[in-house]
């Protein structure tokens, strides 16, 4: 099983769902880190992913043969994350044939409607039960 975390900013987000990960010891997973800047990738590589890297063009090899991508809901939205999501990255998130756990973050002028109060922590334990459901 194939999981990719993609994150941008700070990185912070994607290095809590690492952890998560790697705290859950699932069995047959590998975890492939891609940060759209630098930062992001550095701050996840202190979780100790299985891969990691940085920029447009990993993602868009890592998202062919990724089994599940996870990341803020800006990874599938063109110039989102202050303009670190490319047009060719989303659209290769989007493309994917794996299950996309996206976490709704109502930041850079998109606002999904509905989601009001969502505390990062629930959107995490959203994810670990779909984790557990499916890789266990």
């Amino acid at each position: 099983m194939n999981i990719l975390v993609i994150d941008g900013q700070g990185g912070k987000l994607g290095a809590q769902i690492i952890n998560l990960i790697k705290n859950k010891n699932y069995m047959n997973v590998k975890i492939f880190a891609v940060g759209t800047n630098a930062m992001a990738t550095e701050a996840m590589m202190k979780q100790k992913p299985d891969v990691i890297a940085t920029g447009e063009n990993p993602i868009i090899v890592l998202s062919k043969d990724a089994d599940i991508i996870i990341g803020p809901i800006g990874i599938v939205i063109a110039n989102s994350m202050y303009g670190e999501i490319t047009k060719n990255s989303s659209f290769a998130v989007s493309d994917s044939k794996a299950i996309k756990l996206l976490i709704p973050i109502n930041k850079c002028n998109n606002i999904i409607v509905g989601v009001t109060n969502n505390l990062l922590n629930d959107s995490l334990n959203q994810i670990t039960d779909y984790l557990d459901s499916t890789l266990k």
